[in-house]
């Protein structure tokens, strides 16, 4: 695919992004209909609509366009391509499958601080108050592309001689500070999962700041952790690398654990799925990894930043607040609870915990971590440690 045609492939899955379709599910259609599309060609498509997405409302502007609704994705891509110093006459040339000439945008004036910042409106007064001075700082990272971070299983390899093991398999790559576990990949990371290392089992893809949230839970050895909304099964698999006795994953939803026996024979752990965590309980410790906003990592899914609403918002902390209540319960008096989330919201973070605090006398809080995403460090997270003292 030439430049063009790929730009204006990005252009028309973003067309159908803003037309309500979910990103991932855009390009994986995509990919499955272009079979002439090569693995270069689909990664630089995917990278056009996610840095459109990062910057969906500061493209659109400088594309002319002062609101954000379906049909605009040319003024959005050309719009982005200007801010990148792009010559966009050499792509929007209308040669063969290249998007077709485009007239010079509306000059708009000085964007609005939400339009610069690439926030919804009603969000950005909420991330100021939350986050302080540090609020731009955030957005502003948020517009960013995420590094690639690896957890080494430490059950299998050590830190130093995955780095090593991944260097004769040319991939470069350094520690991070963020976690022991932590490697953050410095070149441009491609088919990592056909890599001999991965698929014996010595490394996981995980970012930095998830795995640092998992360094804060106090898994002794004899200890029975139930990861209570397990998902793909990362931070259980991140547990029981470091050797509790018995590590469970349980999830609402059992569709998103069906690749977790996959990925725990590969890591040679042992881990226990259970649809009903009350029947297997007390646990000594409790990991409540809640849904929410996902802010801490919009750059990576950039479209649930547009997606998310007040309203949707006020849902998600309630949901929180059921799933703490139903954590606190299924732990041992004299256990613990970790409450996390990726999220930079304190409505989803702090005020949650003080909410449990005030529905249970007999929890107090032991330790709570925040990050914050940066231009080119981890995503944002927050754990709370809780414990459950009668």
């Amino acid at each position: 695919m030439t430049p063009g045609a790929r730009v204006q492939a990005a252009i028309e899955i973003l067309d159908r992004i803003l037309d309500g379709g979910a990103a991932e599910r855009e390009l994986t259609v995509w990919a499955r209909g272009s079979r002439y599309a090569g693995s270069k060609d689909r990664a630089a498509v995917r990278d056009h609509v996610f840095d459109a997405l990062r910057t969906l409302r500061s493209s659109a502007w400088i594309g002319g366009e002062a609101e954000i609704a379906p049909g605009i994705a040319r003024s959005i891509m050309a719009g982005r391509l200007i801010g990148e110093d792009v010559d966009v006459k050499s792509i929007f040339n209308g040669q063969g499958h290249a998007p077709e000439p485009i007239s010079p945008p509306v000059d708009l004036g000085p964007a609005p601080d939400a339009v610069r910042l690439d926030m919804p409106d009603w969000l950005l007064p909420i991330l100021r108050a939350d986050l302080g001075s540090a609020a731009e700082h955030v957005a502003l990272a948020l517009r960013t592309r995420a590094p690639v971070f690896l957890r080494a299983n430490i059950a299998r390899i050590t830190r130093q001689d995955l780095l090593a093991k991944l260097s004769e398999e040319g991939v470069a790559a350094e520690p991070d500070a963020a976690s022991p576990t932590a490697i953050r990949l410095t070149g441009t990371p491609r088919g990592l999962t056909a890599l001999p290392s991965f698929k014996d089992g010595l490394w996981e893809l995980q970012d930095a700041g998830s795995q640092a949230l998992v360094d804060r839970v106090p898994a002794s050895p004899d200890a029975r952790i139930l990861d209570l909304c397990a998902g793909g099964g990362g931070k259980a698999l991140a547990l029981a690398a470091r050797g509790p006795e018995q590590v469970f994953a349980h999830d609402a939803d059992p569709a998103r654990m069906r690749d977790l026996p996959a990925r725990t024979a590969r890591a040679g752990a042992r881990i226990s799925q259970i649809t009903a965590p009350e029947g297997a309980a007390p646990f000594d410790g409790v990991v409540a990894d809640v849904p929410c906003s996902g802010s801490g990592s919009w750059r990576r899914a950039p479209d649930a930043k547009w997606r998310l609403t007040e309203a949707r918002l006020t849902e998600l902390t309630q949901t929180q607040d059921a799933i703490l209540d139903r954590a606190i319960a299924l732990t041992r008096p004299g256990g613990w609870i970790a409450y996390m989330t990726c999220s930079i919201l304190a409505r989803e973070n702090a005020d949650r915990a003080a909410a449990a605090l005030s529905r249970h006398r007999n929890v107090a809080i032991r330790d709570q971590w925040s990050s914050l995403p940066v231009d080119g460090g981890h995503d944002g997270f927050h754990v709370c440690l809780l414990k459950r003292e009668s």
